[in-house]
C-alpha cells in the first residue's frame, strides 16, 4: 500500500481521509469539527464505540502525523484501522443486507440525541471479520428536530433495497451493480430490467414501478423543508426506519445452491479418506506454524477457513461463487469466527476503480504484505485449465500473496477432475509433472513438507517463502 493515499472521502466537503504509514487519518475542516466533536462526546457515540458498531476515533496532533505543513484551518482525527478494507462489489448479498441493517440501526439509535445520518452509502461500512462496522465519522450531523425528512432515503433504496431486490428476483449479482455504478441502481433502470409482468407484482410495484412513474412528474419539484413538532418528527423518522427494516427483512437472502456449493460431494472430488488426510495436513500446518493472517483462495464453503479461524488466525476467504461465500459468511457469523468472506475471482481480481482509478484500491494492492500464509487448495487445475494460466505464474502469484507460508495442492494430469475440466484440451497439461511443479516452486519457496493423498494423483505441499 502506498505510504500516503487519499480515500473515497475526498468527495465530502467536510474533510477527507489519508492513509499514512499504516495510520488512518481524517482531516476535518474547522467548520465541520463541532458536529463531529458533539457526536463523539454524546452518549450514543460512546455506546456505538463501546459495542464496536462505529470505528474508534480520536483527535491527534497534526505535528505527530507529518501533515502539519499541509493543513489550513483543519484538525486531524485518527481512526482504528480495520484489518482488511473491502467494497460492496466484493460482498455476497448476505453482507450487503447486514450492512443495510447496520446502517438503519445506527440511524435509529441517533434519533433520540438529535443526530442523523446525512448519507446512506454502503461505502460507509467495512467488516471486521463477518461483522459490519460504520467508519464514516463525518456522516453524522445534528439534525433539525422539527424536520421529519431523511434526505438519505433515496440513496438507501438505491444502494441496499433495490440491489437486494434485483439479486433476489432477477439473479443479478451484487458486483454487476456496484462495479459500474457508484451510487447503486435507480428505479428507472431496474424497471427496464424487470419486464411488464414483474413490474406489477407487489414488491416491484411499490419499490420500483410506482417511484419510477412518480419521478416523471417530480423532476422539476424542489425540495421544501417540512416542519412539525419534534416528537412527531422523531415518530415519522422512526416509522420510516422500521418500514425500511421490514423491507430488508423481506429481501433477506435465503440459502441457495450453486454449481460449487456441493463440490465436496462430487464423485470426482474426494473420498472420505482423502478428505480426512487433507484436513489433517492443514490442521498440522496450522498447529505447527500458527499463522496470524491467512488468505484462503478458492475457499468454497469454508472448511479450512473455519479451521484456521478456530486456531486463532484472522482469515480472508475468497471464492468467485457468491453462493458459497454467502454460506461461509453465515457460518462465520453464527460461530463468531474471525473470517472475512469475499466474492473475488483470483483469476480476475478486483481492479482499482473510481475517480482516476484511485478511489477504490485493487484487491492485489490491498493483499500485498497482509498475509503470512496462503492456502491454494484444489485451485491449481482450475487456473491451469479453465483460465489457461501458466504454472510459473500461479506460483508467482502465491509468492505475492504471502510473506511466509503457502499450502498448495498439486493435482496431476491423471486426475479425473482435471480431465473433466480440460474436455479434450490435454495440451494444456503437457509438462505438468511433480518434478516440474517442484522446480517452479523452488524459484520462490523452499519445500518443507510433501504428503500424497491416498489413491489419487494429488499431493499437498507446505512451502516457506525464500
Amino acid at each position: 500500500m502506498p505510504r500516503s493515499s487519499a480515500t473515497p472521502s475526498f468527495r465530502d466537503p467536510a474533510g477527507h481521509v489519508i492513509v499514512q504509514d499504516g495510520r488512518v487519518l481524517r482531516v476535518v475542516n474547522k467548520s465541520s469539527e463541532g458536529e463531529l466533536c458533539a457526536f463523539l462526546s454524546s452518549e450514543v457515540g460512546r455506546q456505538l464505540l463501546e459495542k464496536g458498531a462505529f470505528v474508534r476515533t480520536e483527535r491527534v496532533s497534526a505535528d505527530l502525523t507529518n501533515l502539519a505543513a499541509s493543513l489550513n484551518d483543519c484538525s486531524v482525527y485518527e481512526h482504528e484501522r480495520v484489518p482488511f478494507p473491502t467494497y460492496p462489489y466484493e460482498w455476497p448479498p448476505e453482507m450487503l443486507h447486514a450492512a443495510g441493517i447496520h446502517t438503519l440501526d445506527i440511524a435509529g439509535q441517533c434519533l433520540d440525541e438529535g443526530f442523523g445520518l446525512k448519507d446512506a452509502s454502503p461505502y460507509n461500512i467495512l467488516f471486521r471479520g463477518p461483522d459490519p462496522v460504520f467508519v464514516d465519522a463525518l456522516s453524522f450531523e445534528q439534525r433539525d428536530p422539527h424536520d421529519p425528512t431523511w434526505l438519505a432515503y433515496g440513496q438507501f433504496m438505491r444502494n441496499f433495497s433495490l440491489p437486494l431486490l434485483a439479486n433476489n428476483h432477477l439473479g443479478i449479482q451484487i458486483d454487476q451493480i456496484f462495479r459500474t455504478r457508484r451510487d447503486g441502481i435507480a428505479p428507472a433502470e431496474l424497471c427496464s430490467w424487470a419486464g411488464p409482468l414483474r413490474r406489477m407484482r407487489p414488491h416491484f410495484f411499490s419499490m420500483v414501478t410506482l417511484p419510477y412513474w412518480l419521478s416523471k412528474f417530480e423532476n422539476d419539484r424542489l425540495y421544501v423543508n417540512r416542519s412539525m413538532a419534534s416528537d412527531q418528527s422523531r415518530f415519522v423518522l422512526r416509522s420510516l426506519f422500521q418500514r425500511l427494516r421490514r423491507t430488508l427483512h423481506r429481501l433477506e437472502p435465503r440459502p441457495r445452491t450453486s454449481a460449487w456449493s456441493a463440490y465436496g460431494d462430487h464423485p470426482d472430488s474426494y473420498t472420505a479418506a482423502q478428505s480426512a488426510k487433507k484436513q489433517a495436513f492443514v490442521e498440522a500446518f496450522l498447529d505447527r506454524c500458527r499463522p496470524n493472517n491467512l488468505l484462503d483462495v478458492g475457499c468454497n464453503t469454508g472448511v479450512f477457513s473455519l479451521m484456521a479461524a478456530g486456531k486463532g488466525a484472522a482469515v480472508v476467504a475468497l471464492d468467485a461463487d457468491s453462493t458459497v461465500v454467502g454460506r461461509l459468511w453465515r457460518s462465520a457469523r453464527e460461530r463468531a469466527s474471525n473470517i472475512l468472506p469475499l466474492v473475488v475471482d483470483i483469476a480476475r481480481p478486483t481492479p482499482a476503480l473510481g475517480w482516476r482509478n484511485q478511489e477504490n484500491i485493487s484487491f492485489l494492492s490491498r493483499a500485498q504484505g497482509a498475509f503470512d500464509a496462503v492456502l491454494l487448495l484444489a485451485m491449481i487445475h482450475h487456473l491451469l485449465v479453465t483460465e489457461c494460466v501458466p504454472l510459473d505464474q500461479i506460483i508467482a502469484l502465491a509468492a505475492d500473496l504471502t510473506t511466509r507460508y503457502a499450502v498448495i495442492e498439486y493435482i496431476g494430469p491423471d486426475d479425473p477432475m482435471i480431465h473433466r475440466l480440460a474436455r479434450g484440451r490435454d495440451h494444456l497439461l503437457q509438462g505438468l509433472t511433480v518434478a516440474a511443479f517442484e522446480n517452479v516452486c523452488r524459484e520462490h519457496f523452499e519445500i518443507v513438507e510433501k504428503t500424497p493423498l491416498p489413491e489419487c494423483p494429488r499431493l499437498l505441499y507446505l512451502l516457506v517463502k525464500r
